[in-house]
């Protein structure tokens, strides 16, 4: 098992019930989450060291996500406390052919207003062997690019590795703003999340042409720009109803592209999160020195995330392996 480092903004989230429009809501489910968070937590469920990096106001909703974490086995050591809010959003449940919709309320939170590293980062990458970090802390506030270069320079200068998941929000900020800073960002990065819009939208790839696997090209183009990423990874979602989804993880992973079978999701009670199980499993497998195929097969279960409510992944690694060997809904006796 490994020690991983994750860092990123924890918020408050807010979901109607399904059927409920926000416009129509009077009470919400309540829970907490971000995407680094959630990645960590799936990797504590795994059995990993976990050091969680965030900061959050010093009043109950602050102390609410410390015991969030806590209760998951993350390590809030690196739980900074202090400034005026955490950053909530809301999410309205998607039926049918209407998709889920979210609102985000965190402009002026706790860690959007950094400007500053604030934790000793000696301490931060003590015997730590993976960095993980995502592009939806790059698009919060203009000081974030710079930090986000300080942190990872100083993790490379400890020999700890950096994954990286572009993860695009179009609420945040725009496809250009996204690809020039991702450019500047990716010569640091070993492992990263990316998938066909990522190289066509935000990293300039060329459309692919041909008659072969138009992926395996995509993270051919993308390794050539960048070398120093060792393995590339996302998944393929075919889309039937806001609550049924045929999921594929595919992985690209010393020249050869790896997928794993696929998962009919449906219904799909959250799709929250589903994402952060993903890249937490492939990260896995990486700590774990698995075999490509192996790999990318637990990632994808993974995706038993969706089976239950709120951001972040709850089970075990015999939950996923079990999982993945019924295939199906039926009971485990």
């Amino acid at each position: 098992m490994g020690k991983v480092v994750t860092l990123g903004e924890v918020m408050l989230r807010l979901s109607t019930e399904t059927g409920v429009p926000l416009t129509g809501a009077h009470q919400f489910q309540a829970h907490y989450g971000g995407a680094e968070a959630n990645v960590g937590i799936s990797l504590a469920n795994w059995g990993h060291e976990v050091d969680f990096a965030s900061k959050v106001p010093g009043n109950a909703l602050g102390w609410a996500v410390k015991r969030h974490l806590d209760s998951y086995g993350v390590s809030t050591e690196h739980l900074l406390f202090g400034g005026e809010r955490l950053g909530t959003y809301y999410v309205e449940a998607g039926v049918g052919e209407r998709a889920a919709r979210i609102i985000y309320d965190r402009a002026h939170s706790s860690f959007t207003e950094m400007t500053l590293l604030e934790w000793d980062l000696e301490r931060l990458f003590e015997e730590a062997d993976l960095l993980h970090l995502s592009g939806i802390t790059l698009a919060l506030s203009e000081h974030w690019e710079a930090l986000l270069m300080q942190l990872m320079q100083t993790a490379k200068n400890h020999g700890v590795k950096i994954s990286f998941d572009i993860n695009y929000r179009g609420k945040l900020w725009s496809p250009k703003e996204a690809g020039e800073t991702i450019h500047r960002i990716l010569p640091y990065v070993d492992y990263c999340s990316a998938g066909k819009m990522d190289a066509l939208y935000l990293l300039g790839r060329e459309e692919y042409q041909g008659d072969g696997h138009e992926l395996t090209d995509y993270y051919q183009q993308m390794q050539g720009v960048y070398p120093n990423i060792q393995l590339f990874y996302s998944t393929q979602r075919t889309i039937h109803s806001a609550s049924a989804h045929t999921l594929v993880g595919t992985l690209w992973m010393d020249g050869q592209y790896y997928e794993s079978r696929a998962h009919e999701m449906d219904p799909i009670v959250d799709r929250v999160g589903g994402g952060d199980a993903f890249s937490a499993g492939i990260l896995h497998g990486i700590l774990e020195g698995t075999d490509a195929q192996t790999r990318v097969e637990f990632a994808t279960a993974s995706a038993l995330k969706h089976t239950v409510l709120g951001d972040c992944n709850p089970f075990r690694i015999a939950d996923v392996e079990a999982f993945m060997a019924m295939g199906s809904g039926r009971i485990n006796r």
